[in-house]
């Protein structure tokens, strides 16, 4: 009886023995050496056992039950974020946990220029992998993010600012945090256009729409103020703002590319400033920053009209007469200009 004791003893010992070699092999050597790089997903609410058998799924662990022992005895099982992750198998159990709960995913670019309206922005941020245009729209016009932000419309045309983004992909197909992104950043750089007193409500949507057909006339940035000068010119005179990409936005998908007359003298088109004096119902598209500084700070002069040179650039001119001479110059097949 005593030598089956000693040999029940000696197992155990040999068992606890073997066990504690597999946990400290598991804590400090990686699955392999050298790792290579592997993407991992992981899902809002996704329970920490299923995180586990995946990460084993992609090599990056090798046991899925002692990866969750491990994350609940360092109280770290709760904290893994949702999202889009880096990985390797070349790291240790520990590496792997502090990536998941500290590191903010793979970022990836997000580069959205200046003029672009609200449904064309979508367009890009779902060919980019952000979520479906559908769900950017959806957000652009949900009326407790717009009141979050202070938007003084009913979508956010116009106030999705154009720039370069840094985003970790969110699992899922919803792109709202994409146009809260961008509506953040609006504001934030609204702050450095009208620092002393930010405008608000009418104001704010006023000067938008107006920098948003300033972004639209002139890709020349040191026109920007110029142009701008012009519109508020006519405007204070009751002039028709006589402006082609406020007819094209009203168009909408109907537009094929081609402005003709009819859709000139067209007055159902709400934006149509051929037709309709003061500004149009709303922004047109994204204005960028100089767009916005332009209005902010438009030039002071006499004039009244301008016409592209057809070299990026425009003729300005104080009377009409001499507008006309410069159509004639520059654009002597075109049947109208702003």
């Amino acid at each position: 009886m005593r030598y089956v004791i000693l040999a029940v003893f000696l197992a155990v010992l040999a068992g606890a023995g073997a066990a504690g070699h597999h946990v400290w092999t598991f804590l400090t050597v990686p699955p392999e050496d050298p790792g290579h790089e592997v993407v991992v997903v992981i899902e809002p609410g996704q329970r920490f056992a299923d995180v586990a058998a995946r990460l084993v799924e992609r090599g990056v662990v090798t046991d899925a039950l002692l990866f969750t022992l491990y994350a609940k005895y360092t109280d770290l099982g709760g904290k893994v974020k949702a999202g889009e992750f880096a990985l390797s198998t070349g790291l240790t159990p520990g590496k792997v946990l502090e990536v998941l709960t500290t590191s903010a995913g793979i970022q990836r670019k997000l580069s959205v220029p200046e003029g672009l309206t609200m449904r064309q922005t979508a367009r890009i941020v779902e060919e980019a992998g952000f979520g479906t245009a559908e769900s950017f729209v959806r957000a652009a016009r949900d009326k407790a993010l717009l009141e979050k932000y202070a938007v003084p419309a009913d979508t956010a045309e116009g106030f999705l600012f154009p720039e370069t983004y840094l985003f970790s992909r969110k699992p899922g197909n919803d792109a709202a945090y994409v146009v809260e992104a961008m509506l953040r950043e609006f504001f934030r750089q609204a702050q450095n256009v009208w620092p002393v007193k930010p405008l608000e409500g009418k104001s704010l949507y006023e000067a938008v729409t107006l920098a948003s057909i300033v972004e639209k006339e002139t890709g020349v940035p040191e026109e920007r103020a110029r142009v701008a000068g012009v519109f508020l010119n006519r405007l204070a005179k009751n002039m028709l703002l006589q402006t082609d990409p406020t007819v094209i936005y009203g168009l909408g998908e109907s537009f094929d590319g081609n402005l003709r007359r009819a859709h000139l003298d067209d007055p159902k088109n709400p934006y149509n400033t051929y037709q309709l004096p003061g500004l149009p119902p709303g922004p047109i598209c994204s204005p960028g920053l100089g767009a916005l500084l332009a209005v902010a700070a438009p030039e002071i002069h006499d004039y009244y009209y301008f016409v592209a040179t057809g070299e990026g650039a425009h003729r300005f001119s104080k009377t009409l007469n001499d507008h006309i001479n410069a159509v004639n110059r520059f654009q002597r097949k075109r049947t109208t200009s702003p």
